[in-house]
This record gives C-alpha cells, structure tokens and sequence, in this order.
C-alpha cells in the first residue's frame, strides 16, 4: 500500500496534455506531490486549472501524458486495463459534485453497488451497508429512494457508497459545491471524521476557501502548475 515512509500518493513530473484537433493543450505541468497516508489534503484553482484531471489521474480514470503516478503501491501508468479497474475497486472511493445515485435504486441499494462486484456474502454485504450508512447518520433512510432525500442526505448517501468497500483513499470533487452553506458544513463534518477517525486519507477539491481549511495541507493548480 503506502511506502515505508507513510508515502500514499506521489506523483513526479506528471504532464497532461489534450489535443482539440490538431491543438495541443496542456492542462498539467510538471506535477510533483507527495502525500502521506491519514492526510486530509484540499486543492484549490480557478475554473480550468486542471484540479478535477489531476484527482482522474490520481484516482486511475485517467492517465498522464508524462511523468509517473504511483498510488498505493502501484505506478498505474505501467497497469493494464483490467487490472486498474480492480485496483480501483481496491482503492478509491469517490465523491462527486452531483452526488451521481441511481434513482431506482434506494439509499441501501445504492450504498451497496460497489460490494457487488466482490465476492462477500449477502450477510457481509449488509453489514457493511448498515454500518456505513450509520457512520453517515442515514440508518433510517435506507430504504428512501433518493427523490425522497434532501440534497444534504444525498451527498452523504454517495459518502457512504465511497466507503462502503473500505477504500484506501477518498477523492471528493467538489463535494460541498451543489449544497448550502448548512448542509456544505456537514458534509465537511463528516469528511474530516472519516479522516480522523477511520483515518482515511482525503484528496479533496474545491474552490471554496471555507471548506480548505478543513484540511491539513492546502495546495493551489494555476495554469497547470501546483503550488503550496
């Protein structure tokens, strides 16, 4: 997993260009960043400043153009498709903006999505999904489907499907960025928890200067560069 020195995340000279026809266009420029296991680390930057394709790369959705990015233990540039989708699986947990639950699906059914795919019993399963959603505070809301939930218990449905498989790190892109100012303060509650207390290492963007000082470390994406 980590490095003999606690190291969770490091990246060296990651580049990230896109092409738009024939245009290069490049979103990262040389990144380097070391994170430790237990860290709770926010990114900040305008619009268009690469933060959401530095968190894909880190997370294994995408790939750098350049440069080498080893996370928990493995540099993923060199893993195949098949297997980055497991160590995904392993690995991250993710939350996003837009909360991303399927509407068919109950708070229950939705935590328990990523369990599916491992090879944990039924009675497991449902263990796993009651505890996180307990950790959440949604033991009661399990069976609501998610028009049946405010934005706020939403989010902390998707928080619950993000650690419901016990992943190592959590990526959470703008988290707190369709919520009210009520609502937002919660769901940073309950990050900075899931770090203290279950030590789990947090990667989180936003552009909300608020919801960066509930982090440990706070760095800045402009133009491509990363600065601290």
């Amino acid at each position: 997993m980590a490095s003999e020195n606690g190291t969770l995340i490091h990246l060296r000279d990651v580049h990230k260009v896109y092409y738009r026809d024939r245009i290069e266009v490049p979103v990262l420029q040389g990144i380097n960043l070391d994170v430790h296991e237990g860290e709770f680390l926010a990114l900040m930057g305008p619009s268009g400043s690469g933060k959401s394709t530095l968190l894909n790369l880190i997370a294994g959705i995408d790939a750098p153009t350049k440069g080498e990015v080893r996370v928990a233990g493995e540099s993923l540039g060199t893993l195949k498709p098949s297997r980055l989708a497991a160590w995904r699986a392993r690995h991250i947990g993710f939350i996003f903006q837009l909360y991303n639950l399927i509407p068919v699906l109950t708070a229950y059914q939705n935590v328990e999505l990523p369990l599916l795919l491992t090879r944990l019993s039924s009675r497991e399963r449902k263990k796993r999904v009651l505890f996180a959603l307990g950790l959440v505070g949604l033991e009661g809301r399990a069976k609501h489907f998610p028009r049946q939930l405010s934005g706020g218990e939403e989010q902390r449905v998707a928080i619950a499907r993000a650690i419901v498989a016990d992943p190592t790190l959590l990526v959470a892109d703008e988290p707190t960025g369709d919520l009210d100012a009520k609502n937002a303060a919660e769901i940073l509650t309950l990050l900075k928890r899931l770090n203290e207390e279950l030590k789990k290492t947090v990667l989180m963007v936003t552009h909300d200067p608020h919801a960066a000082e509930r982090a440990h470390l706070i760095y800045h994406l402009d133009k491509g560069v990363l600065q601290s």
